[in-house]
């Protein structure tokens, strides 16, 4: 499209936003009932009818009615959005989701009523490698017994938890 055809087109297409902007702004104002919307409607129709030469060298009555009825397509198509239908706006962000501890309290309560079954010496190695973090050199260092005497209830002390755990209700 050269330059001169441009420039007609343009002025074209200001001549009708002249004649139909404040008729639509009323038309898409009353369905929608959001002045900001609607400006953004006709603001789109009037793009579809610079992109369609052929719309705009209708008759006035015929641009006129193709005008109204891409607003009220457009409208249409909003309201069809699933933006539309799951989102709502608000000026108040949600409130934070809280957690619900009673998970936690019930599971801490199950492995404490576990370990409270077991021997002295494997509920030990299993504070002192699980709660504490400690690493097998340092438990034997602390409890004054061998490394392989560690690993060893270490070991036996996971199976009787585990079986402790399970005659409790709890499945892998």
């Amino acid at each position: 499209m050269n330059s001169s055809s441009l420039d007609a087109q343009q002025q074209l297409l200001h001549a009708l936003y002249e004649s139909h902007a404040a008729d639509l702004e009323r038309f898409v104002t009353r369905l929608t009932g959001d002045h900001k919307q609607a400006e953004d409607i006709i603001q789109e129709a009037l793009f579809r009818a610079w992109q369609r030469p052929e719309v705009l060298a209708r008759p006035e009555a015929a641009v006129r009615a193709w005008l109204f009825t891409v607003a009220r397509n457009l409208v249409v198509d909003h309201w069809r959005s699933a933006r539309n239908r799951h989102e709502i706006g608000t000026d108040q962000p949600p409130e934070e989701s809280q957690t619900d501890a009673t998970d936690r309290v019930l599971d801490s309560w199950l492995i404490s009523e576990a370990l409270s079954v077991l021997s002295a010496e494997h509920r030990q190695i299993l504070l002192h490698g699980y709660y504490r973090s400690l690493s097998v050199r340092e438990i034997s260092a602390e409890l004054g017994i061998p490394e392989g005497t560690v690993k060893s209830r270490m070991h036996y002390a996971l199976r009787a938890m585990k079986l402790a755990l399970q005659e409790r209700g709890v499945t892998q």
